[in-house]
């Protein structure tokens, strides 16, 4: 008969065996096609170790392993790849004037299978027609679907769509794209996402603190700390766009006014121009992008918003004393075109002590799928823990056969 010692042995026991597991995987997470070898190396674990763990896994459809590439010294070793069977999670994108849905194995790599452009962008047609293609998905692969993760371009509180100024929506609800409501949903703001990708795998991975500024229609963004963007008391943190950095005589749609989002996106620039707002502010300044080496009037507007943007940026690097700064969306584009002017008003933004070595700002790395990336992450993050693991092996038991 199991005493409590014995019981509590066990527990230990599986706790530790998921623990070493779910090290595995997310050091093949971090590096897609990442050697056996390198993994019992990295997490100081013996060769039968290594051998008995990564067995484990691919008995239970977590990954499969295929011959490293040969080289003149060693032993052979194994790459680690997700496995054919394993689990999936599905990333949603839902942009201005678009949408994208991907399906993301273990390895967090997002390989989108359908777009569209919203014919209308009324809340209950958007989220109607990304529904069936979720529905799908959801059919396609059944069990194997351990999540539904959605980056949209809206504030989001507790979990929950509350408004999206550029999508022209107050509160929505979104259960409708998971097809079982067993089914993990889980939202987040697109910028805080994209930050999240580009601090866990793109520009600065690796960085302690990395602030994410994107340009789309206005300003997102998300400070990562660790590897987990913070969120606030709510979870609505982030809405870098309403610092009132911009004119205070403009109402934002938002609700505030002199909103950063209006100094800085296509509705700026088009304003500086003395044209009326764009319906799609952000195809608008790529437009002016491409006409401002041959017009000079063009330039000029682009330039006082780049101003804009690295004024703002400057306030945040003083405030958040990131370690690195990356720019997504077009916030880089900006920059290129009038790097000077983005150089100086950052310089003459940032507090003295700063100057001599302000944190570097580079582009994104992952480009406009930083979104997906970032949502394919949050949901690997949902799907890999002890319970998530625990829950897999249990499905898996529960099909094999007698």
């Amino acid at each position: 008969m199991a005493t409590p010692r014995n019981r509590a042995r066990s527990v230990r026991a599986t706790d530790l065996r998921w623990r070493s597991a779910l090290a595995v995987l997310d050091e093949m997470r971090r590096e897609p096609g990442v050697t056996r070898a390198a993994v019992a190396r990295r997490l100081g674990l013996s060769t039968g170790s290594a051998t008995e763990i990564t067995s484990r896994l691919r008995d239970l459809a977590l990954l499969a392993e295929a011959p490293a590439a040969a080289t003149s010294r060693g032993r052979p070793t194994s790459v680690l790849t997700p496995h054919p069977d394993g689990p999936l999670v599905i990333a949603v994108d839902l942009r201005q004037e678009d949408w994208r849905c991907a399906v993301a194995s273990l390895d967090g790599r997002p390989g989108i299978v359908e777009t569209g452009t919203h014919r209308s962008r009324a809340p209950e047609h958007v989220i109607s027609t990304v529904a069936q293609t979720a529905r799908r998905l959801h059919h396609r692969y059944g069990q194997r679907v351990r999540a539904v993760s959605v980056a949209i371009a809206a504030t989001v509180q507790h979990g929950k769509v509350v408004q999206s100024s550029v999508l022209g929506w107050d509160a929505v609800d979104l259960a409708a794209l998971r097809d079982d409501p067993r089914t993990p949903l889980l939202i987040g703001n697109d910028a805080t996402l994209a930050g999240l990708a580009e601090a866990r795998q793109g520009a600065a991975a690796g960085a302690a603190s990395v602030l994410h500024v994107t340009v789309e229609v206005g300003v997102g963004g998300t400070l990562v700390v660790d590897g987990r963007p913070l969120h606030g008391a709510t979870g609505a943190g982030g809405e870098f766009g309403h610092l009132p950095f911009g004119d205070p005589d403009l109402r934002c749609p938002c609700g505030a006014r002199g909103c950063w989002d209006l100094a800085v996106d296509g509705r700026a620039i088009a304003r500086h121009l003395g044209e009326p707002p764009p319906r799609d502010p952000r195809t608008y300044a790529e437009q002016a992008l491409a006409r401002t080496p041959a017009d000079p009037a063009v330039r000029a507007a682009v330039g006082r918003a780049t101003i804009g943007l690295a004024h703002g940026l400057a306030g945040l690097i003083n405030a958040l004393d990131p370690a690195v700064v990356t720019l997504g969306g077009l916030a880089e584009s900006l920059r290129a075109a009038a790097e000077p002017q983005f150089t100086a008003a950052l310089t003459d933004g940032l507090m003295r002590f700063r100057r001599p070595h302000p944190p570097p700002v580079l582009a994104a790395a992952l480009g406009r799928d930083g979104a997906l990336h970032g949502a394919a992450v949050t949901a690997l993050d949902h799907v890999l823990t002890e319970e998530g693991l625990a829950a897999w092996a249990a499905l898996r038991t529960s099909r094999s056969p007698a």
